[in-house]
């Protein structure tokens, strides 16, 4: 079985046989569909399997898998799965073939069983869920457009967006003014907007200022700690919202958060999403899952195998010899 974790800024693959032996793992670069195709995204994880391979012994089938379970960004609604499927099972890895965005492989990684809501923040933020029938709630997660909002991005965004009006006057004055022009090495914060605006610094390593937003609410910055109980309100409506459309949200089930910004566990978030999960969901489980998506991906893999729990549980302990995945402390719901 050939297990793939496509992310935007690596991707990830794991060769594991039905017993859960990991059999080779290899990484090439991001993959991203939408501004290079679905062709070339492709072919980062061809490249991947290519030197997973090579570090097999000789013999095999080729690098023909009976099962493709590829877990990728930037896959976010059916269609684009189901084109990412085509071009995989094009390129001849596998009779079987199964496309789902990341953030599934996320739940699975973190849950205890495959059923459950994860909620990814990162660069981006997203949601899913899957009941234990199978039933299924998804959003578009394609940015405002689709009335999403947060991320590294999203607060990268915002810090800049009240760090000029904080310069000119428009707005409070803030710390995060001094946030961005202490990432951008600039004298003042116009020269980044223009530095952005002129294409000389890309707006997409706004991200990157997300650190500087927690440390500013940490120290008291009224705008920054407002947007950190903005990201933790939106962490946990997308999960109420999940929980509600499958019919959990007033039974106890598992809710995992990953993603850089969650998995850093600022305090003042993981206090205010303690609060809001509490208030709006309190028999959530919620667990931050401390290893790597690649694990969901083999894991849901094996499961379509068909594979027993001891495979199951051989996998986990390649990538969690401590027995920790997904149950770390941080986050908590009900005993």
């Amino acid at each position: 079985m050939l297990a793939v974790d496509g992310g935007n800024s690596k991707t990830d693959v794991a060769v594991v046989a039905e017993d859960g032996e990991v059999l080779a793992t290899a990484r090439s670069g991001p993959f991203l569909p939408h501004s290079a195709g679905v062709a070339a995204a492709v072919d980062e994880i061809e490249r991947a399997v290519g030197e997973a391979l090579a570090a097999l012994p000789p013999g095999g089938d080729g690098g023909r898998f009976d099962h493709v379970a590829a877990y990728l960004a930037n896959a976010d609604l059916p269609v684009e799965e189901e084109a990412l499927a085509r071009e995989l099972a094009a390129r001849g890895l596998g009779p079987d073939v199964v496309v789902r965005n990341d953030t599934f492989a996320l739940l699975r990684a973190g849950a205890s069983a495959p059923w459950g809501v994860a909620v990814v923040c990162g660069a981006g933020i997203n949601a899913v869920g899957v009941s234990p029938t199978g039933e299924v709630a998804r959003f578009p997660a394609l940015g405002r457009v689709s009335g999403d909002w947060g991320g590294g991005g999203g607060l990268g965004e915002e810090a800049l967006w009240h760090a000029v009006r904080a310069e000119d006057g428009r707005g409070p004055a803030t710390a995060l003014a001094d946030v961005v022009k202490r990432w951008a090495g600039t004298a003042t914060v116009e020269e980044l907007v223009l530095g952005v605006h002129f294409g000389r610094v890309d707006g997409a390593r706004l991200h990157e200022l997300a650190p500087g937003v927690f440390a500013a609410a940490a120290a008291g910055d009224a705008v920054a700690v407002e947007l950190v109980r903005r990201q933790a309100a939106e962490v946990v409506v997308m999960a109420e919202v999940c929980l509600r459309r499958l019919g959990l949200l007033e039974r106890r089930a598992e809710v995992v958060l990953g993603g850089g910004v969650l998995r850093a566990r600022d305090p003042l978030l993981t206090a205010l999403l303690d609060a809001g999960f509490a208030a709006r969901a309190p028999h959530a489980e919620v667990v931050v899952c401390g290893v790597l998506p690649i694990v969901g991906a083999a894991l849901n893999g094996l499961e379509r195998l068909g594979a027993t729990e001891a495979a199951k549980a051989r996998l986990r302990a390649r990538y969690d010899p401590q027995g920790a995945a997904g149950r770390l402390a941080g986050v908590t719901g009900p005993a």
